[in-house]
């Protein structure tokens, strides 16, 4: 058992932030919940939900989103085989893979806080929600990735994650199924949207802190799961 190398998560980190300075459409998706942000802070919006939507909007295409495109770019290259067979144990490569997309997102996420004009709720709490969201959407790109087969195939199947998990509050007022409406507040972009609410008026919040952290844990073993699947074919 080989112990954990950050030389080998910089190497994969590296390549990772070289590839991107080529990639122009990442570079574009990282903008589109910054300029949505700007937009809510030049209206003066001050409704806490449309507020909070750009940096829910950041996690999912920041983390998930962008992720999962450089993932499936290891694929269209034909490097993401060396990965899979390099001595890089899994954490390493998932570490390395994950550290670029999730500087990218806290830094768009930060963006999205300051150009909205979001008041950040009880600070320790609300960061710990960002991280554990954080965990859970790069998982999901990494796995969006490990399952497509080229960029623009990433864009067609994760277009249900982000309508699913980033916006789903927005079409909730059309629907008039309760089963449906209940499945909907245990989806992540609703778990942080009660989170945050509840940390700013004083709510209880232990619950959809454990059921996101659930969401997490449940990503990150999918994704270890397909990982090594794809590392055995």
């Amino acid at each position: 058992m080989t112990s954990f190398s950050i030389k080998r998560v910089n190497a994969i980190f590296v390549k990772d932030w070289k590839d991107l300075q080529r990639n122009s459409y990442v570079l574009f998706t990282l903008a589109l919940p910054l300029f949505f942000a700007a937009w809510l802070g030049r209206i003066g919006e001050d409704s806490a939900e449309m507020i909070a939507f750009p940096i829910v909007f950041a996690l999912v295409i920041a983390g998930a989103f962008v992720q999962a495109a450089m993932v499936a770019e290891e694929k269209e290259k034909n490097t993401l085989r060396g990965l899979l067979l390099s001595p890089a144990s899994v954490t390493e490569v998932f570490v390395g893979k994950s550290l670029l997309s999730g500087i990218m997102t806290v830094a768009v996420v930060t963006g999205c806080i300051w150009l909205a004009e979001f008041k950040v709720p009880s600070l320790p709490l609300f960061a710990l929600s960002i991280v554990i969201a954080l965990v859970l959407f790069l998982a999901i790109g990494t796995l969006l990735g490990l399952l497509s087969r080229t960029v623009m195939e990433t864009s067609i199947i994760g277009m249900p994650v982000m309508l699913i998990f980033g916006m789903s509050s927005m079409f909730k007022s059309m629907i008039t199924n309760e089963t449906i409406l209940t499945v909907l507040d245990y989806l992540p972009n609703e778990l942080l949207m009660k989170i945050w609410s509840g940390l700013e008026s004083g709510s209880f919040v232990g619950e959809s802190f454990l059921i996101l952290t659930v969401w997490a844990l449940v990503s990150v073993a999918a994704t270890v799961v397909v990982y090594r699947k794809r590392r055995m074919d």
